[in-house]
């Protein structure tokens, strides 16, 4: 089964990371845009309301991390039964993918509403910046079931072969937020003037309107046909299929932002200067990594169906296809991030402490983006064979287990300060990083040699885990 003119289980395989990564890198880029021109409207309003912005990240990714696995899951499993020729038990799933959406977005917004100030407050805001915050992501909880329903549709048309319906969502997003954003921050045209909850309002209009555009491309590719307003009701099966792949899943993007916790906790120790500066600075990074995003949903897409048909030898031929390009694309971007932080950061402020602090984080960090391409691309090829616990456990130890005792012994025992914080991030991606490849390569290993791989690990007694 493959999606508009791609046959995911026999056109070459470099041809096809090409044609599904690009649309997605594209689609990323504009969606990173998005955000840069949120942090620049909420620059305009105030360093307050940009530390705001930066602090309101870790708990927007609470509603990233519930999509993402849930995307993830959906991705993998219609894409295995698309590969096995299933289009039906596809359909249902598709449909099923959609009400697991829907109760997950209420579900968040209503437990993200009443959370978020006590987030706020471990991580150290006070005032303004905490009031700012708390009225940033209220707004943003109000909305949540826009933002969860557009992953689990994209993860329906990805699991196709169709990267470029979404691209076109986040393209048009990117410009109509050009337009929303000044509009509901300043007022005008009878809508008074919002402050930094016009930003969150603007984009909850957008995520609600890409609902609507990919219904309609989901339906267009035939993956609602014969729909019928009882097919929402949960299926105990499906829901427990989403829940045991996508959980984890989420477990394991709920560590970045736990992860970001940490470190933005380390960094507030410095002033509300540093904590904008990371906030900034993290935004280059995601613009230097968007090739590697579009990397990875056509590694998962593909290993997926192709998993799904037993055609293991192009599995192991993604994943060589896949590091290859990734390591090819980031050693530009380390080039550039390296020589270009100073002016980069300039962009978005004119605060020369802001600016230094931020700089300093790209010197470093510039030296992690190839880490960056062997984690998620190890990530998603385990995820694709319906292997989350690794990725999982990889994860806790990034973002949790280690980053506390390594941050801690190079800021304060050996009184690095805050540079201490940036070799730490490297340090701990790289380990994570290495330990991935190392667990990929044995598995990839095993499929080219027995021409089959277990989809659930065995203890060592050989009972099923």
């Amino acid at each position: 089964m493959h999606g508009p003119g791609y046959d995911l289980l026999n056109q070459p395989i470099p041809l096809l990371i090409r044609k599904l990564a690009v649309p997605t890198s594209i689609g990323y880029l504009f969606n990173t845009m998005f955000n840069v021109v949120d942090t620049f409207y909420g620059g305009k309003v105030s360093t307050e309301a940009l530390a705001a912005l930066s602090l309101s990240f870790p708990v927007f990714f609470l509603i990233i991390a519930i999509g993402a696995g849930i995307s993830t899951a959906a991705t993998s499993l219609i894409g295995h039964e698309l590969g096995a020729g299933n289009r039906e038990a596809a359909r249902h799933m598709s449909i099923q993918t959609v009400s697991f959406g829907i109760v997950h977005g209420l579900l968040i917004g209503f437990i993200g509403w009443y959370v978020s100030p006590f987030l706020f407050a471990v991580m150290g805001a006070r005032g303004i910046v905490l009031e700012l915050a708390t009225h940033y992501m209220h707004t943003i909880f109000t909305g949540s079931l826009f933002f969860i329903l557009n992953w689990g549709l994209n993860a329906i048309l990805s699991a196709t072969g169709d990267t470029k319906s979404f691209r076109n969502f986040l393209v048009a997003g990117f410009f109509l937020n050009l337009i929303l954003d000044p509009w509901l921050l300043y007022g005008g045209f009878g809508i008074e003037p919002m402050g930094l909850p016009g930003i969150g309002w603007g984009t909850i209009i957008i995520q609600a309107l890409g609902n609507i555009y990919l219904v309609l491309r989901v339906s267009s590719a035939g993956m609602l046909s014969a729909f019928r307003w009882k097919d929402l009701l949960p299926d105990r099966h499906c829901y427990w299929e989403l829940a045991k792949l996508g959980f984890p899943s989420s477990l394991n993007m709920m560590t970045v932002a736990i992860g970001i916790f940490i470190i933005t906790g380390f960094i507030a120790r410095y002033g509300a200067g540093a904590v904008a500066a990371y906030g900034i600075a993290t935004r280059i990074e995601q613009v230097a990594l968007l090739p590697v995003m579009g990397l990875n949903m056509a590694t998962l897409a593909l290993v997926a169906q192709n998993s799904g048909a037993r055609r293991w030898e192009r599995v192991v031929e993604v994943i060589k296809t896949a590091l290859r390009a990734g390591i090819t694309l980031m050693l530009a971007g380390t080039v550039t991030v390296f020589f270009g932080a100073r002016l980069l950061m300039s962009l978005f402020t004119n605060d020369p402490n802001v600016v230094a602090i931020g700089a300093g984080f790209l010197h470093v960090e510039a030296f992690v983006l190839i880490a960056y391409v062997i984690l998620y691309t190890s990530v998603s090829v385990l995820q694709g064979l319906k292997r989350p616990v690794f990725p999982l456990v990889i994860g806790l130890l990034r973002q949790i287990v280690l980053p506390v005792p390594v941050f801690y012994l190079l800021t304060v025992l050996l009184e690095w300060g805050i540079k201490g914080i940036w070799w730490g991030v490297l340090l701990v991606t790289w380990s994570a990083a290495l330990a991935s490849l190392y667990y990929m390569v044995h598995l990839a290993s095993r499929i080219a040699t027995t021409d089959t791989v277990p989809l659930v690990e065995k203890d060592g007694e050989g009972v099923l885990r």
